[in-house]
C-alpha cells in the first residue's frame, strides 16, 4: 500500500478543500533531487509529523510550503492560494542571546509584516504579542532577556513569534533539537492546545516515538513520499525499512515493535 507515491485524491463534492496541497513537487540541488514527485493534501486543523533520515527532504519540503524555495516541478497550494502568510519556527534561530532584547520584543518581530517597514508597533501589535505569549505559557516572562530563558522556553518564545503573525498554519522544523525532556513536553502541550483551538500543525522530527504517539497523522519521507497516514499505518517495519534502510526494533509490552531513532546530529544535543 505504501510502496509508491499515490496521487492526491480529488476532493468529493461538498468536502472541505485542503489547507495545504502538494502536487508532484520536485526539487533538485544540482544533480541531486531532494524531493521527487511528492503529492499530498493536509486538511484544515490537521496535526502532521514529518519523519525521515537526514537528507530526506523534510526541511526542503517545509521551505517549499513556505514559498522560500520554488519547486523545479509541481506546485504547493496553501488555503487555495499560491501564497499566504504562515507561522514558521526554523530549526536554527539566528539570535544573539547576549543582545539586550526582551522575550516580548522577540515576539513582536513576528508583527513586522503588519507593522510595516521603519514603523513603530501600535497598541494592537503589542496586544497580539502579549496574546501570543499567553498562548505558549510565557506571559510572565515577557520582560526577561531572551538569553535568560531555557532552550525549551526559547522555542516556545519563537512559537509565540510565529503566532503573532495571526496565521492559521504553524510549520516547525525540528523544534525539539537541543531541548531537554521537560522542555519537549511543554512544547508538545502548547502544540496540542493550539491544534485543539483549530491551528493546523506541521512539524518535522527525528523522534519516531513522539511522531507515533502525539500526532494523528504521520508523513514518512525519503526524497519521495513513502507513506502518509495514521501512526498505525506508517509505523510498520516495511515502511520504516524503506525510509531508514535498516531494521529498527525495540521491545514494548513483551512484543517486538519498531520505534525510536534519533540521528539529527545536533551539536547542542550531546
Amino acid at each position: 500500500m505504501f510502496n509508491r507515491p499515490t496521487p492526491t485524491p480529488t476532493p468529493q463534492p461538498g468536502a472541505p478543500l485542503p489547507i495545504i496541497e502538494a502536487r508532484s513537487v520536485t526539487v533538485a540541488y544540482g544533480e541531486t533531487k531532494a524531493l521527487q514527485q511528492v503529492s499530498f493534501s493536509i486538511a484544515r486543523g490537521d496535526s502532521v509529523a514529518i519523519i525521515g533520515p537526514n537528507g530526506a527532504g523534510k526541511s526542503t519540503l517545509v521551505k517549499v510550503i513556505l514559498g522560500m524555495i520554488a519547486p523545479d516541478e509541481g506546485e504547493v497550494i496553501v488555503a487555495g492560494q499560491s501564497k499566504l502568510p504562515l507561522g514558521y519556527v526554523p530549526q536554527h534561530e539566528v539570535v544573539n542571546l547576549e543582545f539586550p532584547v526582551t522575550v516580548r520584543d522577540v515576539v513582536m518581530m513576528g508583527r513586522l509584516r503588519q507593522i510595516g517597514w521603519l514603523k513603530l508597533p501600535r497598541k494592537r501589535d503589542w496586544n497580539a504579542a502579549d496574546e501570543a505569549l499567553d498562548r505558549v505559557g510565557l506571559a510572565a516572562l515577557g520582560s526577561r532577556q531572551i538569553g535568560e530563558l531555557s532552550g525549551g522556553q526559547r522555542r516556545r518564545a519563537f512559537i509565540a513569534r510565529a503566532l503573532a503573525q495571526e496565521a492559521d498554519i504553524l510549520l516547525l522544523d525540528e523544534p525539539m533539537s537541543g531541548v531537554d525532556v521537560n522542555g519537549q513536553a511543554d512544547i508538545m502541550n502548547v502544540l496540542d492546545d493550539l491544534n485543539t483551538q483549530g491551528m493546523t500543525i506541521v512539524m518535522t522530527t527525528h523522534d519516531l516515538d513522539l511522531a507515533f504517539h502525539r500526532f494523528p497523522h504521520v508523513m514518512a519521507l525519503k526524497g519521495r513520499m513513502v507513506a502518509f497516514g495514521t501512526p498505525a499505518e506508517v509505523n510498520q517495519p516495511g515502511v520504516l525499512a524503506q525510509v531508514y534502510e535498516r531494521t529498527l526494533t525495540t521491545w514494548a509490552d513483551g512484543a517486538q515493535v519498531t520505534m525510536l531513532i534519533d540521528e539529527h546530529g545536533c551539536p547542542d544535543c550531546g
